[in-house]
């Protein structure tokens, strides 16, 4: 009885109403980092256009924050020192403000390319922290599903920032989608600061700390399994549009309804991976990969196919949201009081493979095609099962 107080005496809130609250504002905060990331996708070929660049230059250019988030995400913990992690994360969504400010207002590639170099920093900070501190907001025996509705914040904007993005780009241009964003940050950093409650420190993070969990074979293994994952799923999701308007010859329009499909999709992705983690957590790590690999194996035999690819895109984005809420329960699961730590491992992971991901996609489009493209993909996605295997491996003994 004394050791299950000592462990509830840890949380910040025990999940009362202001802890759910925090997690509801830190969902509105994914849903507006992923439209922030990621939205770019929809608007590829218009802003390469405006840019004067080629569309693999400019997919490559927007995963900079890849390269940034990396960075952020392994020195978030070390860097901020004893700081306070609600004002952490409260300045790192200040920098995603200013990031869409800038993005939205560049004139030239620099521009763009400074903009998403800020919002890697936010990107990789943000989502270091993030799982440590649903770890104190809410008991343990809920943590996996406060982990879903923050997740939800990544479903709801893969299911409306890129149609949405997408159609109002092409009625008002792509610099009036970033300005858009812009309010919606405001409010996002007024609900955290009225929702988040004092998050201190308990003891100083150092790299030696991220170095011992590197040296545990189960976690390294994890590691690898997940950038082979996102490696494979943003081969493809980065360079979606070019596909669907040179093999499916879909208008804009067209491909509007079609990214809405992917992101509502993403839903019952997160309640699949809710299911998942609960029941058998090992066995549920593979799925995504296996899955979404074999979608994009179903785009690169019926890509002509408007039927097939509305079926196919609808699969892929139920396991894109599912992926996320399987390998972060697995991380809250196994690493024990070194959250922060994990956390800002498994982002630099997540990060570093998307990032190579989109440039890895984006040489196989300039120098060979599309096709090739997805190849590339579903390379990475079988080497993701093989790494994963039935998922024992990568529990901690």
């Amino acid at each position: 009885m004394k050791d299950s107080s000592k462990k509830t005496a840890e949380n910040v809130s025990h999940g009362g109403s202001g802890a759910w609250s925090a997690v509801l504002a830190m969902a509105l905060c994914v849903a507006l980092l992923i439209a922030s990331e990621f939205m770019p996708v929809s608007l590829l070929t218009p802003m390469a256009a405006s840019l004067h660049a080629t569309v693999g230059q400019t997919g490559q250019a927007i995963s900079v924050s890849g390269f940034f988030a990396v960075a952020a995400s392994l020195l978030v913990t070390t860097i901020a020192g004893m700081l306070n992690r609600k004002w952490v994360l409260i300045g790192l969504t200040g920098c995603m403000l200013i990031s869409l400010i800038m993005v939205a207002s560049t004139p030239d590639f620099l521009g763009l390319l400074l903009g998403r170099a800020l919002l890697g920093i936010c990107i990789g900070g943000f989502w270091a922290l993030a799982t440590a501190v649903i770890m104190r907001l809410v008991p343990e025996d809920e943590i996996s599903h406060a982990l879903g509705i923050m997740y939800g914040g990544q479903a709801a904007a893969a299911a409306f920032a890129a149609p949405i993005g997408s159609y109002l780009g092409s009625l008002f241009g792509w610099r009036t989608v970033f300005w858009a964003l812009v309010p919606a940050v405001i409010l996002n950093i007024i609900w955290l600061l009225g929702t988040l409650p004092s998050l201190p420190v308990r003891q100083r993070q150092s790299f030696r700390g991220l170095f011992e969990l590197l040296r545990q074979s189960y976690f390294l293994r994890g590691l690898i399994g997940a950038m082979l994952s996102w490696g494979a799923a943003f081969t493809l999701f980065t360079y979606l549009r070019p596909f669907l308007e040179k093999v499916t010859g879909v208008s804009v329009q067209t491909l509007s309804i079609l990214l809405l499909i992917l992101g509502c999709a993403g839903f019952v992705g997160t309640w699949t991976a809710g299911y998942l983690a609960k029941s058998r957590i090992s066995g549920g790590l593979k799925i995504p990969v296996m899955v979404q690999g074999a979608c994009t194996l179903g785009l690169l035999l019926g890509g002509h196919s408007l039927v097939v690819v509305v079926v196919v895109m609808a699969v892929w984005g139920a396991m894109n949201t599912a992926m996320s809420v399987i390998w972060m329960t697995w991380l809250a699961q196994n690493v024990g009081k070194a959250a922060e730590e994990g956390g800002a491992l498994m982002v630099a992971a997540i990060q570093l493979s998307i990032l190579l991901g989109a440039v890895f996609g984006g040489f196989l489009l300039d120098h060979f095609s599309i096709s090739v493209t997805l190849v590339g993909s579903i390379l990475l996605a079988v080497l993701g099962c093989l790494v994963i295997g039935s998922g024992r491996a990568l529990l901690k003994p």
